[in-house]
């Protein structure tokens, strides 16, 4: 296995469990009662969720091309 695809495996793992510390901030009382007030959750919460997506997303391409980026 290519250093590339475990590298997108560990990227991808840490946006999942990122994406879903996020998810579960955003039950909290603090963001509920901002997301009633305001319309949206708090900045942190959205980092958390925007950033674990990203890394995901990142990772997974990683995963995906791990194998012929590496032979280039």
């Amino acid at each position: 296995m290519s250093p590339i695809r475990i590298g997108g495996i560990v990227v991808l793992t840490v946006g999942v469990i990122l994406f879903f510390v996020g998810l579960n901030a955003s039950d909290s009382l603090a963001d509920q009662f901002s997301n009633f007030f305001t319309g949206r959750f708090t900045e942190t919460t959205m980092w958390y969720m925007t950033g674990g997506a990203a890394l995901a997303v990142g990772g997974l391409v990683m995963v995906m091309s791990g194998g012929r980026l590496a032979k280039a």
